[in-house]
Formats: structure tokens, C-alpha cells, sequence
């Protein structure tokens, strides 16, 4: 990834009036060369925020998608990818209480930002880290284990003995939606590559190759009559066949679209148009569309700092385990993302924020 010197950076180089920091840029649409690595003048943290220096940021396939021009919503370039942080508070704005300086914290940031050295946000968007949790477990936890738990809670509404199906069931989400259905008593089966199966027998899962067997015929000699909950974050065809798997009263949740890599924005569209359809189709099943996590974050600030907080206890107490596929410094983001986009890991990628 190359590292640029911005105008600003010159300038204060110049001077020598300020300190700097490191941080990742998102300056255009395509391949990981539109990943950057800029220096600039350390931000300051307004009124209602804290600064954090960063210790560990997460990756997500957001970030991806934001590169490859395929996310609603994303921010204008350029912008730093990153949606979870975990670092301890480097300078307090004013009007902040609750928070002091050198206490370890973690953040959902809703508009990304997060592959920073420092970060300034608003103080209501960050939580404690329990002192005696790593911060790469920590960060593991924030976007992938809520949006999991926002899934089976909020959106499937799952009840004890339910069978659930999980596509990319090796994932950061996947595993997490794994140790988190097992602890609520779920009959599950993910699906997962060959070289990934053996995670996903070991998060307690029925484990199917999608790659080398048909999973709906996989699934229905399994569980004949079919699951009550698919977790979904592919879209298309997968979505087809996995809502066909459904009984009476089950529920499809659809928490992305990374059929789009492949397939290109149509398939994003023909996931939604899909979701409609199913939806007025008196069957008794329904499919949801869910991908409001970091919005969520900000929208229902209570929701979020409760459930975070309850999360980082279940790490703390050692009741989930985040699967870290890889950690890597700041300085390799690009490699990250490439890591990630081949699926050529495990669980969560993790990044580290040296000095």
C-alpha cells in the first residue's frame, strides 16, 4: 500500500508545529492500489467527543464493497475504511464525564473511519473494554457478534430448538452467529469451503461443502422438513434455494449481498427485488432484509452500548471465542482486503495500529 505525504502533512513538517498520525484512505473504485496510506495533523475532539489512539481496528466486507463501488450509502472518497475500533481515550472533549483519559474503549462508528491511528467521535458512541480483555478480541466482538446477536434477537426472533442454516458459516459473522446460537440452544448447519469445514464442525455445526455438494440437498437430508431460520449474506441464487428450505413460519435473513462481487449490482437489485416477492407471497415464510448495525449503533444508542457492554461480558467470562483468521499492522490494509476478499481466511482479520 503506498504511503502518501498529503499537503497538510507538508506543512506541518514544515513547521514542526504539530504531531501527526497515520491513517488509511479510500481514494477511488476498483483494486486494493486505491488503498492509501496518508500522514496527517492529529485530530482534536470537539465538543461531546473523546480522541482515541487506536490499538486494533476490524475489517469488514463493507469495506470491500465500498472499494468495488457496490455499497449503498458509502461515504465519499476519499475516506477511511473501518467500522470497529478498539483503543484507549487519548484527549477528552469538553462536556464529556463518564469517560477518562487512558481507559480502554470500544466503538461501532456508523460512517466508518476506524483504520486510524487516532479517531475522534462522539463520546455516546464508544463503550468500556473490560481491563483484562485483549484488544484484538475485544474489536473481533464489536460489528460481527452485534450483528449476530441483532439477527437472532431482533430480526429471526429465534426460539430454543429452532435449526438454523448459515451460509459463509466460517466467517466473522458466520462463526459468531455459530457460538451465539449454540448458547441459545439452536440445532445449526453452515456452510463453508473444504478447508473450513473442520471450523465449523468445531463451533458445534452441521458442516456442508458448497462447493462440492448441492447444500439445499445437503440440508433436506439432514433436516427433512426443512430449518426455521437461514442467515444469509450472499443473495441471488443462494437466496433462492435457501428460502425454498424453509417451513412453515421460518424466516430468511438476508444481511448482505456478496453475490455482487461476482455477479455485478444486478445481483444486489434481483436480491431485493426477491425479498419483495417473498414477502407477498402467502406461504408463511418471510424474508428479511437486515443491514443497519453500525446505524443501529447511532439510532438506538441504548440498544447498542447494552448489548456491546453484555457482549464484551461473554468475552470477559470466556462464554464466546472469536475466531481471529489474522492480524496484520496498519501499514497492510490493502493486503488485508485482499486476504479477505478471496476467503482466504477464517473469522475475523484483525488490524494492528503501530506507533
Amino acid at each position: 500500500m503506498n504511503e502518501l505525504t498529503t499537503t497538510q502533512t507538508m506543512e506541518v513538517t514544515a513547521t514542526a508545529a504539530a504531531p501527526t498520525h497515520k491513517r488509511v484512505i479510500l481514494s477511488g473504485v476498483g483494486g486494493i492500489e486505491n488503498l492509501q496510506l496518508i500522514r496527517e495533523t492529529i485530530p482534536e475532539p470537539k465538543v461531546g467527543e473523546i480522541r482515541v489512539r487506536v490499538r486494533a481496528s476490524g475489517l469488514a466486507y463493507a469495506d470491500i464493497l465500498c472499494r468495488l463501488g457496490l455499497y449503498p450509502g458509502a461515504p465519499h472518497r476519499p475516506f477511511t475504511p473501518g467500522y470497529d475500533l478498539v483503543g484507549e481515550v487519548d484527549k477528552v472533549g469538553d462536556g464529556v464525564m463518564d469517560l477518562v483519559e487512558g481507559q480502554m474503549v470500544g466503538a461501532l462508528l456508523p460512517k466508518f473511519g476506524a483504520q486510524a491511528q487516532h479517531v475522534c467521535a462522539p463520546a455516546i458512541q464508544f463503550v468500556p473494554v473490560p481491563e483484562e480483555v485483549d484488544p484484538v478480541m475485544a474489536v473481533a466482538v464489536i460489528l460481527n457478534y452485534l450483528t449476530a446477536d441483532r439477527i437472532l434477537h431482533n430480526k429471526a426472533k429465534v426460539q430454543r430448538g429452532e435449526r438454523m442454516l448459515v451460509h459463509s458459516a466460517a466467517g466473522g459473522v458466520g462463526t459468531a452467529l455459530l457460538q451465539l446460537g449454540r448458547l441459545l440452544g439452536l440445532e445449526t448447519i453452515g456452510t463453508a469451503s473444504a478447508k473450513k469445514l473442520a471450523l465449523v464442525t468445531r463451533l458445534g455445526a452441521a458442516a456442508i461443502d458448497y462447493q462440492r455438494e448441492d447444500f439445499a440437498l445437503g440440508v433436506r437430508q439432514m433436516m427433512a422438513e426443512g430449518v426455521d431460520v437461514v442467515c444469509d449474506p450472499i443473495g441471488s441464487d443462494t437466496m433462492t434455494r435457501s428460502y425454498s428450505l424453509l417451513r412453515r413460519g421460518g424466516r430468511l435473513v438476508n444481511y448482505s449481498f456478496l453475490a455482487a462481487v461476482d455477479e455485478g449490482k444486478t445481483a444486489a437489485v434481483r436480491s431485493l427485488v426477491q425479498i419483495v416477492w417473498y414477502n407477498i407471497r402467502p406461504d408463511g415464510r418471510k424474508a428479511i432484509l437486515f443491514g443497519d448495525t453500525p446505524t443501529a449503533a447511532r439510532r438506538e444508542n441504548e440498544w447498542y452500548r447494552e448489548r456491546l457492554k453484555a457482549l464484551f461480558r461473554m468475552l470477559s467470562d470466556g462464554r464466546i471465542q472469536p475466531i481471529i483468521g489474522k492480524t496484520l499492522p496498519l501499514s497492510a490494509a490493502a493486503e488485508a482486503q485482499h486476504l479477505l476478499e478471496t476467503a482466504a481466511v477464517s473469522g475475523k482479520i484483525v488490524l494492528l495500529h503501530e506507533a
